[in-house]
């Protein structure tokens, strides 16, 4: 029971509302803000719509909790299918710096679904939440680089964050717990091949993490057991999935240390590994008064991950595809000053974003590498048209918790998302996040929209 696993699952099971410092739970309502905004973005859009409705084919037309895009309710299972689905869409979900993975997309579908299925109070969702961030976080450092070269940690730790988060929810006690981790960990899942062919695999991994992890939850509660020691055992996660993984990672700093408050906000609405460089793009051109046209050559500085992840794509055919594009979102930063939604969507097939695409190019930094996934630090070299030679740098990209969003700044986001995606009226909106920030005030969690007649 000394084990990093049986640790790690007394820390979930036992985790209390009273536990958490306030700041932390004040960065919590944040993220459940900003989660919020990115699950009704994905209104409307192709896969997100598909998952969805295979969610309501296969389960009740009716039940205790939302499916956020249309105002339907089904079960929790399901609807935390397409809720994870929904809020992976946009490319404008949190992401924790450190373990390269986002939780807000696993945790709150599957913690916001039971919640509201148990009538469960706005602060043991809260607690929930942080729960499933503890745990997501430190499986993904636990993992390492190496794993991330070709899983999608999301998809992958992600399983583990939503587990822990019902679990917690459910009442799970620590071994209880250590089961419902078993039982996620051989369901995690999620390799980054699908980039190279533009295909929708990437809402599928959230989606099959958030309500394979309440499963597991559920199935512990009920007495089903999982493997004891599924991150470090000889067979468990680490010896399939990684070849430098850390099991000191699973217990770092367990109710000190609030990996919770490291989470960095999405500016960009694109791949994370292509912000830095887009930050530091833009600070050159601003302080040197460039536009777009004065751009010859961009030399991008970065980590090796971006490389990985990136590197496959380099004429993107969909919107989607293009966000994993280093050349594009630079592009698009470039002309617009900054990778939005509306600058995907209309111009990343333009003319001039294909040509400065194709001006764009990734190096591996030395400096940059090492201090990944750490520090993700923005470099550029830049070549202007009348030949002279820029270089421009940030050390923490905007959204990072140095450099982090106001709470003005995460709700005109949220309004901004919906209001691309038709998803709700600005009115509607508008009521739901006033009424998300007094979360911790909530006797039982509702729903977040309301439902179709």
């Amino acid at each position: 029971m000394n084990s990093p696993s049986a640790q790690l699952a007394t820390f979930a099971a036992g985790l209390r509302y009273a536990d958490i410092p306030a700041p932390v739970i004040r960065k919590t309502e944040d993220l459940l803000v900003d989660w919020f905004g990115s699950a009704v973005a994905g209104h409307g859009t192709r896969p997100v719509e598909s998952i969805t409705r295979f969610a309501l084919a296969m389960g009740p037309q009716g039940g205790p909790s939302e499916v956020i895009i249309n105002r339907a309710t089904s079960s929790p299972y399901l609807a935390a299918m397409a809720n994870a689905a929904a809020s992976h869409m946009a490319e404008q979900d949190d992401v924790h710096n450190g373990s390269v993975f986002h939780p807000a997309t696993v945790v709150f579908p599957a913690a916001l679904a039971v919640a509201q299925s148990i009538g469960a109070s706005g602060e043991r969702l809260l607690t929930a939440a942080v729960a499933g961030y503890e745990v997501g976080i430190r499986v993904g450092e636990f993992l390492g680089r190496s794993h991330y070269k070709v899983f999608h940690t999301t998809g992958t730790a992600g399983t583990l964050a939503a587990a822990a988060a019902v679990g917690n929810l459910l009442g799970l006690d620590a071994q209880q717990m250590q089961h419902a981790f078993g039982s996620a960990g051989t369901q995690s899942a999620g390799l980054w091949e699908f980039l190279r062919t533009a295909a929708d695999s990437k809402q599928l991994h959230t989606a099959h993490a958030a309500a394979a992890g309440l499963m597991a939850a559920y199935l512990a509660k009920d007495g089903f057991t999982g493997a004891a020691e599924i991150f470090e055992g000889p067979q468990g996660m680490a010896a399939g999935m990684s070849s430098d993984a850390n099991p000191a990672k699973l217990t770092d700093g367990l109710g000190a240390r609030w990996a919770t408050s490291e989470t960095s906000f999405k500016y960009h609405a694109c791949c994370r590994h292509t912000h830095p460089a887009a930050d530091a793009l833009l600070r050159v051109m601003q302080d040197e008064r460039l536009t777009a046209q004065d751009l010859a050559r961009v030399v991008t500085h970065v980590h090796q991950g971006a490389i990985d992840v990136l590197g496959p794509v380099l004429k993107p055919s969909t919107v989607h595809q293009s966000k994993f594009s280093m050349g594009t979102t630079l592009a698009l930063a470039a002309r617009f000053g900054h990778a939005g939604l509306t600058e995907f969507e209309q111009h990343f097939l333009d003319p001039q974003t294909q040509a400065l695409r194709d001006r764009v190019e990734m190096a591996l930094d030395a400096e940059v590498d090492a201090a990944y996934p750490q520090r993700w630090i923005g470099k550029v070299t830049v070549t202007t048209t009348d030949g002279r030679v820029l270089n421009g740098r940030v050390d923490e990209p905007k959204g990072d918790p140095g450099n982090t969003l106001s709470r003005d700044e995460i709700t005109a986001k949220a309004l901004r998302l919906a209001a691309f995606s038709g998803g709700a009226s600005p009115a509607e909106m508008k009521q739901a996040v006033d009424k998300l920030w007094r979360v911790a005030q909530w006797s039982r969690v509702g729903d977040l929209l309301e439902r179709q007649a």
